[in-house]
């Protein structure tokens, strides 16, 4: 108690000057309009900034918790968006489905080399099987090799073996998906005819040939063509829609009825030999 009655002592006069201080901005902002609305929107300011502070770090604490609704609920309109009939969506516990939609995460990413693989954290417990397609919310990354209880590597469409089913959007000529492994930016559409006209910019999809994909999955756009007059067929150069060098969150898709399709397929040609 000593001590503080020694400190107002001591330093009486400089106490004394910040209570006439503070009385004499009281009065001058009550009689005053203008300074009450100026010291009152500094408060706001700094309130408001304190406010902005403490939201922006509530925020990005919880976009981990955002991204997996996000991600959850791209899975969700996949799966309806793959099992619709014509006419209308298909409800959520329909029996008449054509396709699984599994969400998953890239772990590694090759995009350098002549076979590119990607690993993902789904595996068989999560209904992930050979054969079923990759892609991102902008288009087709691959297709599952192999898999293990908790992972399955994916052949990259960057990967010399790949040959994927590919079309001209709004059209129905189509032909074959390959890479020259020369550029992890461009693949290469073959085996469209001459007599298909072809524009720089159009879009490039996958083809209702295909077993594994859905129709009309993006892939990419026409970055330039050539004629093989030898063989009358396009070579085409295909710009991704997807940055392979930078891929996070993917969808694996099964086709249901992917193995009575290649069955009935394996039957007819197996008829005509």
């Amino acid at each position: 108690m000593q001590q503080i009655i020694n400190f107002l002592i001591r330093y009486k006069i400089f106490l004394l000057y910040l209570l006439l201080l503070f009385i004499s901005l009281v009065f001058t902002f009550q009689s005053h309009s203008y300074h009450q609305s100026r010291f009152l929107n500094s408060a706001n300011y700094v309130s408001g900034t304190i406010y902005a502070f403490f939201d922006n770090t509530t925020s990005y604490f919880g976009l981990r918790e955002e991204n997996e609704r996000l991600l959850r609920e791209n899975q969700r309109l996949r799966y309806q968006l793959y099992n619709k009939k014509p006419e209308a969506i298909q409800p959520l516990d329909s029996l008449e489905r054509n396709y699984l939609v599994v969400r998953g995460r890239v772990i590694k990413n090759s995009y350098a080399d002549q076979r590119n693989y990607i690993t993902i954290n789904k595996g068989r417990k999560d209904s992930v099987e050979q054969d079923m397609g990759v892609i991102t919310t902008r288009g087709i990354l691959g297709i599952v090799e192999n898999t293990s209880n908790g992972f399955s590597t994916v052949q990259s469409i960057l990967n010399e073996k790949s040959n994927i089913n590919a079309k001209i959007k709004n059209s129905n000529h189509f032909g074959s998906l390959i890479w020259d492994s020369k550029d992890y930016n461009t693949v290469q559409l073959i085996d469209i005819p001459r007599l298909v006209q072809l524009t720089i910019g159009d879009t490039i999809v996958t083809g209702a040939m295909s077993s594994i994909f859905p129709e009309n999955i993006p892939i990419g756009i026409i970055k330039k063509f050539d004629l093989d007059t030898s063989k009358n067929f396009y070579r085409i150069d295909v710009s991704l829609f997807n940055d392979m060098t930078n891929i996070n969150n993917v969808y694996i898709i099964k086709n249901l009825n992917r193995e009575e399709i290649l069955e009935l397929q394996e039957e007819t040609e197996s008829n005509d030999q």
